[in-house]
């Protein structure tokens, strides 16, 4: 339980669901609750199949192209740093590559689910580099297991505050959500200095000897 908790709680501050409220809503503000609970459904499903392979054949790409687990560390750390550091300068859209060009084709697309929602909205650069940082770590299936649960229960979870969004919105406001979105911001931050540490630490020890 603790691997899971552990596991979901990097995952959740990564991606932040929270944070993607504004943009699903702009997004869907021509459905109804039907359609826009639809969108969510197929885009939460989408994300953790996503994830979910990334994490599986991760270390086969990454062993392709020679990368060691210690350079992905630090490339991964880089990119969550940068994630959180968009979190917490307020700047969502950029760090998930949302701009004004993928907001107006999404508004012309019939079904969202896919492109932007699931990826990159929900399953980005950083929440993909940090698993397969995990899954490169990662010597056992029941380990595997414990990891697929996580996303599993993120995807559940992220479901439920789409479909919850309009309510969360009136609740929380602009000004809340984007409070909220700057202290995941400072957590993904420490996630991705910590990914740069753990990948530093053995090349020192190496240089040492």
């Amino acid at each position: 339980m603790s691997m899971i908790f552990g596991v979901f709680s990097a995952l959740f501050s990564v991606v932040n669901p929270l944070g993607a409220i504004p943009i699903f809503l702009s997004l869907t503000h021509d459905n109804s609750d039907k359609e826009r609970n639809q969108q969510a459904l197929k885009a939460c499903i989408y994300a953790a199949c996503i994830l979910i392979a990334f994490l599986l054949s991760g270390t086969y790409i990454l062993n392709f192209f020679g990368i060691t687990i210690e350079g992905m560390k630090i490339a991964g750390g880089f990119i969550i740093m940068r994630t959180g550091y968009n979190l917490l300068s307020a700047t969502y859209r950029r760090g998930k590559a949302i701009n004004e060009r993928v907001e107006e084709e999404a508004v012309e697309k019939e079904d969202i689910s896919f492109s932007p929602l699931a990826m990159p909205m929900l399953s980005g650069p950083g929440s993909i580099s940090l698993l397969i940082s995990m899954g490169m770590e990662t010597n056992t299936w029941a380990h595997y297991g414990y990891i697929i649960i996580s996303i599993l229960l993120l995807a559940g979870v992220t479901y439920v505050i789409l479909r919850s969004s309009p309510l969360l919105f009136k609740l929380l406001g602009q000004g809340g959500i984007s409070a909220m979105s700057r202290i995941m911001g400072f957590i993904v931050m420490t996630i991705g200095i910590q990914f740069i540490i753990n990948g530093i630490m053995p090349l020192l020890k190496e240089l040492v000897k």
